[in-house]
This record gives structure tokens, C-alpha cells and sequence, in this order.
């Protein structure tokens, strides 16, 4: 388990964490396909937060995309690096999330995150800032619609409807089990929407949520659970992006 420290230069007011989100969003890749769903790895990143005890827990983990067996996870533990502010919930999970990450022995291929990418009231979730961040290709699968508007999907695993922004489609609700409450998909960074839906359904042969998230979400709650208190340390924090980035 990797011990983060909130990078000194983190934003500390929302001011300065939505000037950080206007700097970023143009740097989102739209134009690329992201990879063949069924290929490489694909990894799942989550996180679970203790607020008394002032520690968020992140988790990675790496599946064979063909069979969806575990081939790598890591965890990172910190504190909580900003305060919970609808549309800024990135600024309270990435350092961790970096982290868990970097300390993957293999490279994660494409990032599913439990939220949001495109599909954010500022169209910069948590799935485009990680995807900015490390050059990965990212998308957001999340349980809820937050503020868009949707039509139900059809019964059938495998239905779509546009996630709504007025008139803009800013992801689509999926349904991955026939009759059961969908899913909504959106693009983070480097994959086109059609495939983000595609690698969704082939990440949930049998229950809602992707086998990523299921993972993920699993161990984070464990590294929490685990966690000591977090101590007030800052210090400066490397991004992996030289890593991963292919750019």
C-alpha cells in the first residue's frame, strides 16, 4: 500500500480548482477510438472515503480484458485533499488514484472510473482529468445520471439512450442486464463513446457494474478499512504522466 501526501500545490479553494479544470479540458482527446474491447488490460480505479478520520483509500485493478482475471491491483492511502464540492470530487480522489496506479508492475491500458467523464456539469470528471493527467484512455461509468436527462433504455442487455445536456449528448445510459436499472457511460480521454459502451458491456457479463468497478470498489473499502489516520504532511507529488503517455 502506497502513502500519498497532498501535492503542495494542490487547489485549496473552488475558485482554483475550476481554473485548474478550464486549463485541463482542452487538452481531452475525442477523435480516437480508444482499444478493441476484449484486448490488453483494462484496469478499474475506485476510492472510499472515512471523513472523521480524514483518509481516502484509492484502488487499481488490472484485468485481462479477453478474461477478466485479475492480473495486477495496488492500493494508496492519504488524506482527504479537498472538501466534497458537487463537480469538484476529482480534486478530493486523484492524488490517490495517481498513485495506485503508479504502483501498478504493469501497464493499466484503458482506465474505467466509478463517475464521470464528459457527461460532468463542466464537461471534466474525474475520467477526463485522469486521462489528461496520465495520456491513458479513460472512460466513466457511473450509477447515477447526475444533472442530465435521459429517456429509459429498451429491456434488452445491450440498450442505449442519449444522456442529455439539452440538446447535446454527453454520454448514454446503458443497460448491461436485461430489465435492470442501467448504467450511464460517458467518454473520459482518448476512446470514442461507442467504444466506452462497448467495453462497459463486455466488462459486465453478469451483474450491473463492471467487473472493474466491482474490483476496485471491493478493495478500496479493504485499504480503508486497514488505513491509519492520515497525518498533516504535504509535500510536492510526481504525476505519472511520462509514464503512460504516448504523446
Amino acid at each position: 500500500m502506497t502513502t500519498v501526501r497532498t501535492p503542495a500545490d494542490w487547489p485549496v479553494t473552488e475558485e482554483e480548482a475550476r481554473a485548474v479544470q478550464d486549463a485541463l479540458r482542452a487538452r481531452v482527446v475525442l477523435d480516437e477510438p480508444g482499444p478493441p474491447p476484449g484486448t490488453g488490460h483494462v484496469t478499474g480505479v475506485d476510492v472510499a472515503y472515512d471523513d472523521e478520520r480524514d483518509v481516502v483509500a484509492a484502488a487499481a485493478v488490472v484485468l485481462d480484458a479477453a478474461t477478466l482475471d485479475v492480473v495486477a491491483e495496488s492500493t494508496a492511502v492519504g488524506r482527504i485533499s479537498f472538501p466534497y464540492v458537487p463537480g469538484l470530487l476529482a480534486f478530493r480522489e486523484i492524488p490517490t488514484v495517481l498513485a495506485a496506479l503508479e504502483a501498478l508492475p504493469c501497464p493499466p491500458g484503458l482506465v474505467v472510473c466509478d463517475g464521470y467523464g464528459l457527461a460532468h456539469p463542466r464537461r471534466f470528471g474525474l475520467a477526463s482529468h485522469l486521462g489528461v493527467l496520465t495520456g491513458l484512455p479513460t472512460i466513466g461509468v457511473a450509477k447515477n445520471p447526475f444533472t442530465f436527462t435521459h429517456a429509459e433504455p429498451d429491456t434488452p442487455r445491450g440498450s442505449t439512450s442519449p444522456l442529455l445536456a439539452g440538446h447535446e449528448e454527453v454520454g448514454r445510459a446503458l443497460r448491461t442486464r436485461d430489465a435492470v436499472k442501467p448504467v450511464f457511460v460517458s467518454v473520459g480521454h482518448r476512446v470514442s463513446l461507442d467504444n466506452a459502451c462497448a467495453h462497459t458491456l463486455a466488462l459486465a457479463p453478469a451483474y450491473r457494474l463492471p467487473e472493474t468497478t466491482r474490483r476496485a470498489d471491493a478493495l478500496c473499502r479493504r485499504a480503508l478499512a486497514g488505513a491509519a489516520p492520515a497525518q498533516d504532511t504535504s509535500s510536492t507529488f510526481h504525476r505519472p504522466t511520462s509514464r503512460y503517455s504516448e504523446s
